[in-house]
């Protein structure tokens, strides 16, 4: 589309002018680079679909390449030379009008994500929440960027330790949590001190545009922030290779993950991955059956199953077993599946085909394996499905630990069933996995909840509640292949900074530590 078609709008969005006779155009929105919406150099866009209803264009967005990720990272380099000595408070003030911000549009938002994503409206509802939570949280740690004061070894000589900011970053952000996930990144990014380069999924890219939007409406100034929109391996690895990027957060598969933190060695950038998971919730005998049913239920099929954090293994003592899965199988199939508009709706649609693929090629996989289907396996292609990406609440029974549904994460609606007889059993199947994400128990038994916390190989353990649910003040990430060491949530400002240690001698002499204090 030529730019001579644009016009910008307040929202950030632009649009191309209206022809008399015809129907509403689809809304073209720009990257935000130095504090000005700019289609892509190649002037190539792509189409953000609702997932529910092909039908539904959302908008247009820029297919950038490495030429815009270049313009973006000048200007917060720029940018980054007078932002970072904003006093952090007043960096904070910001965030806590954004927040407020975030607060009078919860409902809008969440309505553009149920359009771009698929997750229906309380869950879209609860993801803006998470962002309104993350910047008032956050706004706190303006006043709270504490360093430590400790004695020096030597007389006259003061030392403390100071936390400076990293300088511009680079955000990859995904698809399942679009504006939750961006501002666990972004805003203790900011806070610190950071400008920074943000790449917002290719599925998903309007939630990010909308919290962008926000900020710049509560006072950001230009270029701290810049939004490059287009695929990873255009954006994605101009960001990973761009010299003065000086640090990575990640959120995505394992798989990417590997790509990225590998890629970015290359140029000594700290990187942070937040990736997959495989996560178990333990039910024993002396469970509430209940509870432990409606755990599993959101865990399962909440967000459709594509949640790093979804419930995607049951364990259950075989005492409670037969009585659990009956219960559990009749629930899930009594799910309501549809658009996630729709108020009554329980489950809302795989976010596009190629999710619908791998769910149906693991339900094949489990089949193949001697698992036994006892809930759904299918896409949904008929009457009101047939113009989305929808698939059924999925539920195996029979499945051996070792048997690939129990242990490759699928992302989609679809859960295991594994038995077991002792808790210790129950321990080393849950730990018998390449990640370490979330995971739960439940039971009554205060000292196996005590031991579970203990041993359980996971960055998240709940007890007497699912695997989903985590709290944005509380550290986010896991082990193994979930994750490299860093965390989200309380962690984040750790990232986000670097130490500097300051010394002030006042002897008004040369005093060499380790030499002339010596005994």
């Amino acid at each position: 589309m030529a730019t001579s078609t644009i016009r910008e709008t307040a929202s950030g969005a632009a649009a191309p002018k209206p022809q008399e006779g015809r129907k509403a155009p689809v809304p073209v929105y720009l990257n935000l680079i130095g504090g000005e919406w700019l289609p892509a150099k190649s002037g190539k866009t792509t189409r953000n679909i609702n997932p529910a209803d092909h039908s539904d264009i959302v908008g247009e967005f820029p297919a950038s390449a490495a030429e815009d990720v270049n313009a973006a990272v000048a200007s917060a380099k720029k940018a980054f030379a007078t932002w970072r000595l904003v006093p952090a408070p007043k960096r904070a003030e910001i965030l806590m009008r954004a927040g407020t911000l975030l607060v009078q549009n919860k409902e809008k938002f969440a309505r553009d994500m149920t359009r771009e994503m698929g997750k229906v409206l309380a869950e879209t509802r609860g993801d803006v929440q998470e962002a309104i939570d993350e910047a008032f949280y956050v706004a706190g740690e303006g006043r709270r960027l504490f360093g430590v004061t400790t004695p020096s070894e030597l007389q006259n000589k003061f030392a403390m330790s100071v936390r400076m900011p990293v300088g511009v970053v680079g955000l990859i952000t995904p698809w399942n949590f679009p504006m939750a996930i961006p501002s666990w990144k972004l805003f203790p990014a900011l806070v610190a001190g950071n400008t920074c380069v943000i790449k917002p999924a290719t599925d998903t890219p309007l939630s990010v545009y909308n919290l962008v939007r926000t900020l710049v409406d509560a006072g950001l100034p230009p270029g701290v922030v810049n939004i490059v929109s287009g695929g990873g391996s255009s954006v994605g690895n101009a960001l990973l290779d761009h010299p003065h990027v000086r640090a990575i957060s990640f959120t995505g598969s394992s798989e990417v993950g590997s790509h990225v933190g590998q890629r970015a060695a290359a140029t000594f950038k700290p990187v942070s991955l937040e990736m997959g998971g495989k996560n178990a919730q333990i039910v024993l005998d002396d469970a509430n059956l209940d509870l432990a049913l409606d755990g599993a239920l959101w865990g399962a099929f909440g967000t459709t199953g594509q949640r790093c954090t979804a419930t995607s293994r049951i364990l259950l003592q075989k005492g409670i077993a037969k009585e659990f899965t009956d219960a559990f199988v009749a629930r899930a199939k009594a799910l309501k599946v549809g658009n996630g508009l729709d108020e009554s709706v329980q489950v809302g649609p795989q976010v596009n085909a190629g999710q619908i693929e791998t769910s149906t090629r693991y339900v094949e996989i489990a089949m193949k394996e001697g698992a036994k289907l006892l809930a759904g396996g299918h896409a949904l292609t008929q009457g009101a499905y047939a113009n989305g990406t929808f698939f059924e609440p999925t539920v195996f029974a029979a499945v051996d630990r070792k048997m690939r549904i129990a242990c490759e994460e699928v992302f989609g609606p679809v859960v295991s069933l594994i038995e077991f007889e002792t808790f210790e059993q129950a321990i080393d199947i849950a730990n018998a996995i390449d990640y370490g994400l979330s995971t739960a128990i439940y039971t009554k038994n205060v000292n196996r909840a005590f031991t579970a916390m203990r041993d359980l190989e996971a960055g998240i353990t709940y007890i007497n509640a699912p695997t989903i649910g985590a709290e944005v003040h509380l550290p986010f990430g896991g082990v193994k292949h979930t994750g490299n060491g860093h965390r989200e949530g309380l962690g984040a400002i750790d990232f986000f900074t670097t130490w500097k240690a300051v010394y002030v001698d006042y002897s008004d002499k040369l005093q060499r530590a380790q030499i002339d204090n010596a005994e």
